[in-house]
């Protein structure tokens, strides 16, 4: 009985311990994300959005509302920096649902490019095709 127990404890410890680490993986993997929307690097964010799939199964999706540049998310901060690849290419993997609900702010990506007088730009006209 004791075995068992002790057994279970070190498997538990084990699988946390692979869970923190993955976490710490996914974190270090997209730690420069930020970088390569405001570069425009559309070619970079590609292969970086590959990996994090292929190696945690993640999508677009499950980390965008995760990440904050300069207290904005990543499709503002491409609107910000006129980085018009990087962010038609967020917005065409993104689920309309998502593109469509408040962000941490409490506005629509919609709403928050309007506020900010950026409905002329090329990322607007994609954004409002997609919605």
């Amino acid at each position: 009985m004791l075995k068992t127990i002790k057994i279970a404890a070190v498997m538990a410890i084990s699988y946390v311990s692979a869970i923190s680490t993955a976490q710490a993986d996914v974190a270090e993997d997209l730690q420069n994300i930020c970088t390569i929307v405001k570069a425009d690097d559309k070619s970079e964010l590609r292969k970086k959005m590959k990996k994090v799939e292929s190696d945690y199964r993640l999508k677009l999706q499950d980390y965008y509302t995760g990440i904050s540049c300069e207290g904005e998310s990543l499709i503002r901060i491409a609107f910000l920096n006129n980085a018009l690849e990087t962010g038609e290419l967020m917005i065409k993997k993104m689920p309309k649902s998502l593109l469509n609900a408040a962000e941490s702010d409490g506005k629509t990506l919609r709403a928050w490019v309007s506020e900010h007088k950026l409905m002329t730009s090329p990322i607007a006209n994609v954004l409002n095709e997609r919605i």
